[in-house]
């Protein structure tokens, strides 16, 4: 039986690798890049604008959502979406800082 270990890593460690799990599919990518473009809450045609089923297109929205890098409303039957920018903001500072940390580290590298 598998043991749980994430709990041994620091919090900052944990969310930097949620933040990437949230990032890594390029429909996730594809969303955001829609969503920044248009720099204001969208509501339905985020689907009209990608090859995916409505339904995908939730699952991806629900998982950026849950991530905390969008947010959004639900007004009747539809559901507006906006980059959550202090997240990104947030995430560009502690991913600068861990490439940087690694970069001086690496330096003296034997390969």
């Amino acid at each position: 039986m598998a043991i749980h270990k994430k709990e041994e890593f620091t919090q900052k460690e944990q969310d930097l690798a949620n933040f990437a799990k949230a990032m890594a599919h390029p429909a996730r990518i594809a969303i955001l890049k829609v969503l920044a473009q248009r720099n204001a809450c969208i509501c339905g045609e985020i689907v009209d604008l990608l090859p995916l089923a409505q339904s995908t297109v939730s699952q991806h929205l629900k998982e950026l959502k849950s991530a905390g890098l969008i947010t959004g409303s639900i007004d009747g039957p539809r559901s507006c979406y906006c980059i959550n920018w202090k997240a990104f903001e947030k995430y560009n500072s502690e991913f600068n800082f861990l490439f940087a940390n690694l970069k001086v580290k690496n330096e003296k590298a034997c390969c």
